[in-house]
């Protein structure tokens, strides 16, 4: 694809997907994520042909004019759109692929002092919330969005939305996910979590246990007089049977 034709495409990319954008001048001349994409085609040409030092001095000229930081060695795939895009920086192994929305203070970055591979890498389509951080060499599935504000340190599944801090999958497929294991949330606090959760089962089965006592407790004195009338009939029948016996008021 040509310049033009490829400047025409983000052009109309930001048309569909920002209900604020008026005017193709206003567009080319007033949005940031533009400018910082479009110089980082020219970083990335440089970067490539080991002119890694015009690279990152372009990449740096770039950055203090948008206020996006985007690394020469990142590869960014068509129609990507950067709403806002203050604070929004994108690692040096990140890749970026086609038809992915970000907006302002999303970070791709790394875990360590790592070599190789050590950035993100999002599909096709996904959609990533303001000041979200996706860290790591992990991969963002096709299609799926992260909330804003949330934490990714693993894989997410393509058609998924994660939230949170860790973030975890709370939709898959339109699907709403719920969490029944302590251990699926992955928090800091999860071995807490569990502990509770453990402690509340054993008062639980506790509970019942003395619940069943108490009840057998309130049974036992009925059964007890049940008896005590059984018995009592039973020797009024023996008595009652004998040649000998005397019926009360007999023989006066």
């Amino acid at each position: 694809m040509n310049l033009i034709a490829s400047i025409r495409e983000d052009v109309r990319c930001v048309f569909e997907r920002d209900p604020a954008a008026e005017s193709r001048a206003m567009v080319l001349l007033c949005y940031p994520g533009l400018h910082a994409l479009w110089a980082h085609r020219i970083d990335h040409w440089l970067w490539c042909r080991n002119l890694k030092l015009p690279a990152r001095l372009l990449s740096q000229f770039a950055r203090f004019w948008t206020g996006i930081e985007i690394h020469p060695g990142a590869r960014i795939g068509r129609r990507v759109f950067i709403d806002h895009g203050m604070g929004v920086v994108i690692g040096e192994t990140a890749i970026v692929g086609d038809d992915v929305t970000l907006y302002q203070g999303v970070t791709l970055g790394g875990t360590g002092k790592g070599t190789g591979k050590r950035h993100p890498t999002l599909r096709n389509g996904v959609f990533v919330g303001n000041n979200a951080n996706i860290l790591g060499n992990i991969v963002i599935g096709e299609n799926s969005r992260v909330g804003a504000g949330s934490v990714v340190v693993r894989d997410v599944p393509p058609d998924s939305t994660v939230v949170g801090v860790p973030a975890h999958i709370v939709y898959q497929s339109g699907k709403r996910v719920l969490i029944t294991d302590p251990h699926d949330v992955s928090d800091p606090l999860s071995d807490v979590i569990i502990a509770l959760a453990d402690e509340v089962k054993r008062l639980k089965t506790r509970l019942e246990r003395l619940d069943g006592e108490f009840q057998q407790a309130r049974q036992e004195p009925a059964n007890t007089l049940t008896v005590e009338a059984e018995e009592r009939a039973l020797y009024r029948t023996e008595q009652a049977s004998r040649a000998d016996s005397v019926s009360m008021g007999e023989g006066i």
